[in-house]
């Protein structure tokens, strides 16, 4: 697999986390599935090779859109390729794409939105001219013209939301809910409505998410020596919650995360 990562237009690096994509040099011969973990994102994914599937029950595949918005997901999910490999993709910030539409991303959390539904058709006219392009250079800039359409008309998300989204992020997860309602003047309630609104998860789930993402990064880089180690620099307060908390987002304990063949997966989650 072919993986690069491009940055967006400083003008949409407050929405916009970063432009990615994945090709395949041949068609996958008999695919295996692939695990995507939760990382707090949404994402607006193309195919302009083949088509995947994500699996929805046992022995029971969907096939995703070729175009659609890619809804936050609460626990890990499987997809195969159906043939060679091509997609570009937007990946939002947590509460980014709440700046394009007017839409309660409640509403598609765990769902694949094509864009003619999401967008109307003005995304299924981006959809067309993104699919023909010839290189990522093109989708870029394609894509960044409609988002700045789309912002002039539409403008930022709420000012308490991303403030919470941007404390979560710089703790690493590690952050009282509570404390962060009253620093805003909020209620928590009224907090949390507003986020799961913009974002599409209450903040203490993408708090967890956060927290889960930044122990993939310490695994990356082998940033520990135990498992111990890796809950307690994690923030996890001991190695019972790590373990049960990266059971539920990747259905494998640590141990066999590190023997799984991940490749993918890593293209999707980590940041």
């Amino acid at each position: 697999m072919n993986y690069q990562r491009y940055t967006p237009h400083p003008l949409l690096a407050p929405y916009v986390q970063c432009y990615w994509s994945v090709e395949s040099m041949d068609t996958c011969v008999n695919p295996s599935k692939e695990r995507i973990f939760p990382d707090g994102c949404t994402e607006l994914i193309f195919h302009y090779g083949e088509l995947f599937t994500k699996s929805a029950f046992p022995d029971v595949s969907i096939v995703q859109p070729r175009s659609f918005i890619h809804g936050q997901i609460k626990g890990f999910m499987e997809i195969s390729a159906t043939g060679k490999v091509g997609i570009f993709s937007v990946r939002f910030h947590p509460d980014g794409l709440s700046a394009f539409a007017r839409h309660d991303l409640q509403d598609i959390t765990g769902e694949n939105i094509d864009v003619k539904d999401f967008w109307g058709g003005d995304g299924d006219v981006l959809a067309d001219r993104i699919l023909n392009a010839a290189c990522n250079r093109q989708r870029i800039s394609l894509v960044e013209q409609f988002l700045f359409r789309r912002l002039s008309g539409f403008g930022q998300a709420a000012g308490a939301v991303a403030h919470c989204v941007q404390a979560i992020s710089l703790s690493n997860g590690n952050v009282n809910i509570d404390g962060l309602a009253a620093k805003l003047n909020v209620g928590r309630r009224h907090l949390e409505r507003k986020f799961a609104s913009n974002v599409g998860l209450s903040p203490k789930l993408l708090a967890r998410i956060v927290r889960f993402q930044h122990i993939l990064t310490l695994i990356e880089h082998r940033r520990f020596d135990k498992l111990t180690t890796l809950a307690y620099e994690g923030g996890f307060y001991d190695q019972a919650h790590f373990i049960k908390d990266f059971k539920i987002f990747t259905g494998l304990n640590p141990k066999q995360y590190f023997s799984e063949n991940l490749a993918l997966a890593k293209f999707f989650s980590l940041t």
